[in-house]
């Protein structure tokens, strides 16, 4: 299983939309380097409020390139780093991947996958029926986030557009995505 690297971008302020950029230099342990959410522990405004101590599952944000073409049909217009992603991907089911999946991005990054994007109001503020777009109902009847996956980084590294993304899943028995 493998993908590629559409775009990538970050944000040095905790703003909704990132700029994207020709490249991101991913750090060990911290996230993107320059961006907002760099860091050990949580900086994510609202968890911060509740526990700046949580340890920082959320130092990347994932979302396939499907998305925003899937959103763009529906009328929304969205592009890279405007739904406040680090990295867009193309080719890999990031939603369907278990917990602790390791990608391979570029020449040395790895990031590994804590959890789900939990679409928040911030979604509608950026364009009014976002969030529902970015939600959605299995068969069962079970909510499915769409808005993307968060990771840690545990190998830094260059990251461009064009990038390869190898995947390598954890060992069994897998568990399935929960929002981080």
């Amino acid at each position: 299983m493998s993908g590629i690297v559409i775009a990538v971008a970050r944000s040095a302020t905790h703003e909704f939309s990132k700029p994207t950029l020709p490249g991101i230099r991913l750090v060990a342990g911290l996230g993107v380097e320059g961006d907002a959410h760099l860091g050990t522990t949580v900086k994510h405004r609202s968890r911060v409020k509740a526990d700046p101590t949580q340890p920082n599952l959320r130092q990347v944000h994932l979302i396939h390139a499907e998305l925003h073409e899937a959103l763009n049909a529906a009328g929304f217009d969205i592009a890279p780093g405007q739904m406040g992603e680090n990295i867009t991907t193309r080719g890999l089911d990031l939603l369907g991947l278990p917990e602790g999946t390791r990608l391979h991005v570029g020449a040395r990054a790895i990031v590994a996958i804590t959890g789900l994007r939990n679409p928040c109001y911030q979604l509608d503020d950026f364009r009014p029926g976002l969030m529902a777009a970015c939600l959605g109902r299995d068969a069962a009847g079970n909510l499915v986030r769409k808005a993307g996956v968060m990771a840690v980084v545990m190998e830094g590294g260059e990251v461009r557009p064009g990038d390869a993304i190898r995947v390598e899943l954890p060992p069994l028995p897998h568990r399935r995505l929960e929002k981080v």
